[in-house]
């Protein structure tokens, strides 16, 4: 079984409360309620790698809540966007090591915590007239007083593949990336595009390699902002190279032997693989794999 990180959360959504006002009510007074630590975006974890929770008393003043779900006996969780709260540019180091350390299930209800109130932060005000934004169905919608505009949290499709060629996958790496790394291309769908349309057109752009049949492998959410990842692998025509140096430092062609080397940290390998919670790394290892 694929589990790419970020997915195998165990809170139940509780879609049905979000439309009635007096289960969320009661969800808000219930004593047992947790609420989930975080400092800015970032979570708090504990030393097990585990995110931290604690009452509802300890929201910000005017905070809105949001319910991320029920967890075991139906005990309510929330998240709280705070007053003024704004959107980080660019993600720390600490961040990502964090991620490195969470429990398996832990990072899925961060991530859709995180994309929530980054979302809520971005949309204070209505995209069809302007007017302010408040928030509605438990913090999984807004709505526009002004003109009655619905606003839904979005989701934008990524396409991340493997072009594979002769038993080799096309990897790249980009600019600001750590030194030694590489990984799969990747890029958003555009209107009006296949997933299958979307890959061949990434693989082209970014490296000039044609490809024909595409097979679906994964997915998983990305949370900075909200992203969908769709990994795939694509059959590659040729392995010449022409490189997009706008998008792409470099790539190359490696070969199973190679990419197991990266994943497993080999010394010596010829490249530095995607972490773990990355679904490259779980494209990679399911390609290595020869599934």
């Amino acid at each position: 079984m694929i589990v790419p990180g970020f997915t195998g959360g165990t809170l139940d959504r509780a879609d049905r409360l979000r439309h009635d006002d007096t289960a969320l009510a009661a969800a808000r007074g219930d004593w047992r309620a947790r609420l989930l630590l975080l400092e800015g975006f970032d979570p708090v974890l504990d030393g097990d790698g585990r995110l931290s929770w604690t009452s509802l008393a300890d929201a910000p003043d005017g905070a809105e809540l949001v319910l991320l779900g029920l967890g075991e006996r139906e005990r309510p969780h929330f998240a709280a966007l705070a007053p003024g709260m704004r959107v980080p540019p660019g993600r720390s180091p600490r961040l990502f090591a964090m991620l490195g350390l969470m429990a398996p299930g832990e990072a899925a209800t961060y991530a859709a915590a995180r994309s929530l109130l980054d979302w809520h932060a971005r949309h204070g005000f209505c995209a069809n007239c302007g007017a302010p934004t408040a928030m509605f169905r438990a913090g999984w919608a807004r709505r526009c007083g002004a003109c009655g505009a619905e606003h839904f949290p979005r989701v934008d499709p990524v396409v991340i593949m493997l072009a594979e060629h002769q038993g080799r996958c096309l990897l790249g790496r980009q600019p600001g990336w750590p030194a030694g790394r590489y990984s799969a291309l990747a890029g958003f769908l555009e209107v009006g595009e296949s997933i299958e349309e979307a890959v061949a057109r990434e693989v082209f752009e970014e490296a000039g390699v044609r490809v024909g049949r595409v097979r679906y492998v994964a997915s998983q959410p990305w949370p900075f902002p909200s992203s969908l990842m769709i990994a795939c692998v694509a059959d590659a025509e040729g392995d010449a190279i022409t490189l997009d140096t706008a998008e792409l430092e470099d790539a190359f062609w490696a070969t199973r032997a190679e990419v197991a080397a990266a994943l497993a940290a080999e010394p010596g390998a010829r490249f530095l693989a995607p972490p773990p919670y990355a679904i490259a790394h779980t494209l990679l290892s399911v390609w290595a794999a020869g599934d």
